[in-house]
Order: structure tokens, then C-alpha cells, then sequence
């Protein structure tokens, strides 16, 4: 007979056939296939190709397809849809969603989800749409998911689940296992988690459920609970709900009012959710443009990211005019205008390396007291020694290559001096912007882009002329 106790953890996949780590995910294959049965009409042969899949998957496949196409698809699987395909549909595609399945259909779904689920989709929505699906699910779900709105957006009162599993602290454990049979239809189907509540229902201890089973009927939950909880405010920014549970290794936490009273549960699945969008939020700001970007129309698309560019523009010009303090110069000697673009782009590219390490420090709550000056001294001594290596390589590739050794020894003092300036803005400009308030990934890289052009341009192009002529 084969032990209870090893499992077997050959992962499945959507059809319950084994993969081997390489089929997970939805197949450009199968997508081809979904598309040709939606363009013949074959309606059966739709639901055979999407009945099997997770609802994960069904949720790339709705992203993939055209509007048509999804429209298609939606019409022949509506009413049988996976509730939960609507938590994983991009949120730039939750309006789409709701106008081609219908208020009804769509507040159908949502009835079927857990509250923290059904208000992430909710909130997504447009005003005219919450107010068509509001009319049509139960008062109950109506007040949580109209409550929930009323919370900051990112907040931890946005976040939670209402479904928690609270006993009092007088019980045992024989009456926790008797109410929780007697009551399996009232609470939520999986939990983790039991929290334990003093009268005021303040949360006092959690009880990991794996303990409940192992512990025989008559010992008091009182005893067996956890003391550190960890409550997190419904007010809180979910940033700072994933720093918790990232520092702490927590795989659920409660969320309490402004009372301190228990009013639902966060648990690491969410958190895997908030880690991955604030990461993609933060890479997407570098770079000035936004994850609705894959989605939208041309005009939107321009629109949003026009104002980036635009001031991207502005710093342009800013390091031009310091090229035309110059302009005599350039003109006297023309090697200087094929070379200035080398000292820039360095001093960008090596700005831009400490500028990332920075932000996510910044994100990760690593840079403070000491740790910060340690690590602004260090990107200082990183580009001291780099700014050396590459002024000697590129001294001599300037000397060999227009054969005069001034130029040489000119564009490696500006590779020094760029580099070290490179390290410590890249390091400084996002702590600032951070101390001020604003998000750092948002606005670092086009100070620091201005700091290495103009002190880059300024450096290489002074030196030239006091050194040259």
C-alpha cells in the first residue's frame, strides 16, 4: 500500500493530461484553432476546445482574440463561464467583458465569486456599468461591493475578502470543529486561517487550520492560538500590505476599522497579485508608458505618451544649448562632435544601473539611516572606478583613432568626471523624489538623463576647449 503521506506532485494540465513544464499556459496552437472554429461557426467544437481549459487560461484566450472573435467566443460559453475567468481578464478588457456578456450574465458571475474578487473586477468597471449590475445581484452583495468602493484605491480595504473564519477564544477545539460542520454552507469553502476574536471582536490570535486537525477536542483555542497577527488597516496602501507580508513570510493577515474590529482577511494569493502589479507599474513608469497601452487605440496611445516625450524634448534641448556654448569649439575641432556622443551615453547607461538598483531599494524598503549612505558612497566609489577603466580604454581608442593624444586625455577626464556624477545622481535623484512625495519610477530617469547629458556634453566639451585651443 503506498504512503498516505508522499504525493503525487506530477503537475496537470487543463485537461488532466501530465505536462512536462514546457506546455503551461495557453498554446499559439490552440488560440489558431479556437479562431478557425470561431470563423466556421462550429459551435461545438468551441466548447470542446474551451470547456477543458483553467480559467486562467480561458482569460489569455479572451485576451488574444480580436473584439469580434471574443465577442464570439463569449456568446457560445457565456452562461457557462468560469466565474472566475473574470479575476484573471486584464483589467483593460473588464468593460469589453461586461458589454459583451451583459449586466445580467456578468452579475450572474459575480454572485459566484468571493468578495474580494468580485469587488477587483467590480471596481475596473465603468460608473454606468457598476450601476446596471448593482440592480442585479442580492442586497447583501450590493452593500459589500458599494462599501468596498468607498475604501482608497490600492488600499487594503480594496484588497480583502469579507469571507473569514472567526471563532472566540472560550471555545475548544471540538466546538470550532462542530460549528465549522454545522456552518459549512455560511463560510467561506477554503481557508487557511481561523482568527480569534475578544468580544469588542478585535482579533487577538490566529490558528492556522493544519493546527485545529492535529489538536484533540478538548484543548482551548486560547491556548493553541498565535498572539501576533499583524492587523493591517483598511486604509493602508497595499504597497505597504506587501511589505508585511513579504518581512514577516505571513500567509494571511487580518484587516481591521478604524475601531481595531476584525472586517476581513488578506491572503497571499492577493499579495502575489499586488507584488506582480506593483513591479509591472514600476517598469512600466521607466519607461513612460502604461499597461493600458497594449490595448488602447492609436489617439489614446499618442496621447499618453506624448507628455513623456515631451519633456524628454525639453531636456534635449537643454543639453543642445550647452552644446552651442560650444559651437566655436566643435567647429575648430571636428573629432569632438564624433566623440561627444560616447561621454552621454556612457554617463546614461551607468546613471541608469544605479538609478534601477535605487528604485527597487526604495521599493523594497532597503535604503535607510546608514544603509543609504552606504549605498550612495558605494555607486560614488562604482563610478570612480568604472569612470577609470573606460578613460583609459576609450583615451587610447580616441588617441589611436584620430592620432592626437590631447583628445585622448580630454575624453577620458569628462569619462571620469560623468561617471562619478552618474553614480551619485542615479543614487540621489530617486531618494529625493522619494523624501518629496513623488514616485521615483516615474520621474527619475528623465532628471538623470538631463544630469549626464548637460554635465557630460559641459565636461567634455570645456575641457576641449581650455585643453585644444
Amino acid at each position: 500500500m503506498a504512503d498516505p503521506t508522499i504525493q503525487d506532485r506530477t503537475p496537470k494540465a487543463s485537461g488532466g493530461e501530465t505536462f512536462d513544464g514546457e506546455d503551461v499556459g495557453l498554446s499559439a496552437t490552440l488560440i489558431q484553432q479556437v479562431r478557425s472554429a470561431l470563423g466556421e461557426g462550429a459551435v461545438e467544437e468551441v466548447e470542446r476546445l474551451v470547456e477543458p481549459l483553467h480559467p486562467a487560461d480561458v482569460a489569455d484566450l479572451l485576451e488574444a482574440l480580436s473584439r469580434e472573435e471574443r465577442k464570439l467566443l463569449l456568446a457560445i460559453v457565456g452562461k457557462a463561464l468560469d466565474a472566475d475567468v473574470l479575476t484573471y481578464v486584464d483589467s483593460e478588457l473588464r468593460d469589453e467583458i461586461v458589454e459583451d456578456l451583459g449586466p445580467k450574465t456578468t452579475a450572474q458571475l459575480l454572485r459566484q465569486l468571493e468578495s474580494d474578487d468580485a469587488l477587483g473586477f467590480f471596481e475596473d468597471l465603468e460608473d454606468a456599468q457598476r450601476t446596471q449590475i448593482l440592480s442585479r445581484v442580492p442586497r447583501t452583495i450590493q452593500r459589500l461591493l458599494t462599501e468596498g468602493m468607498t475604501f482608497p484605491e490600492d488600499s487594503a480595504g480594496r484588497l480583502m475578502q469579507r469571507e473569514v473564519v472567526v471563532v472566540p477564544s472560550i471555545w475548544t477545539v471540538g466546538d470550532t470543529i462542530d460549528w465549522m460542520r454545522a456552518n459549512k454552507k455560511r463560510i467561506v469553502s477554503d481557508f487557511y486561517d481561523l482568527y480569534v476574536v475578544d468580544p469588542r471582536y478585535k482579533p487577538i490570535g490566529k490558528l492556522p487550520l493544519s493546527r485545529v486537525l492535529r489538536s484533540k477536542r478538548p484543548e482551548k483555542i486560547a491556548e493553541l492560538m498565535d498572539p501576533e497577527v499583524y492587523p493591517v488597516k483598511v486604509t493602508m496602501d497595499q504597497e505597504e500590505v506587501a511589505y508585511l507580508f513579504r518581512q514577516y513570510s505571513l500567509l494571511s493577515a487580518p484587516v481591521i476599522d478604524e475601531a481595531g474590529r476584525l472586517v476581513g482577511v488578506i491572503t497571499g494569493d492577493d499579495i502575489v497579485h499586488v507584488i506582480d502589479q506593483e513591479a509591472e507599474e514600476d517598469i512600466l513608469k521607466l519607461g513612460g508608458v502604461s499597461e493600458s497601452d497594449l490595448y488602447s487605440d492609436v489617439l489614446r496611445t499618442t496621447r499618453s505618451r506624448f507628455s513623456w516625450l515631451a519633456i524628454n524634448l525639453l531636456t534635449a534641448i537643454a543639453a543642445s544649448l550647452v552644446i552651442a556654448l560650444f559651437e566655436a569649439t566643435i567647429e575648430q575641432v571636428v573629432a569632438l562632435a564624433v566623440l561627444m556622443p560616447i561621454v552621454a551615453s556612457m554617463g546614461g547607461n551607468a546613471g541608469t544601473q544605479t538609478l534601477t538598483v535605487a528604485v527597487r531599494a526604495i521599493a523594497m524598503k532597503d535604503l535607510a539611516g546608514r544603509n543609504m549612505t552606504r549605498f550612495i558612497s558605494k555607486e560614488l566609489l562604482v563610478g570612480l572606478f568604472n569612470g577609470v577603466l573606460f578613460a583609459v580604454l576609450m583615451g587610447i581608442v580616441a588617441w589611436l583613432w584620430f592620432g592626437q593624444p590631447l583628445i585622448g586625455a580630454v575624453i577620458a577626464a569628462a569619462m571620469v568626471i560623468n561617471l562619478i556624477v552618474a553614480g551619485l545622481f542615479g543614487a540621489l535623484i530617486p531618494v529625493v523624489l522619494d523624501r518629496l512625495g513623488a514616485d521615483p519610477a516615474i520621474a527619475s530617469s528623465v532628471f538623470l538623463t538631463t544630469v549626464t547629458d548637460v554635465v557630460g556634453f559641459f565636461a567634455f566639451l570645456g575641457l576641449a576647449g581650455l585643453v585644444l585651443l
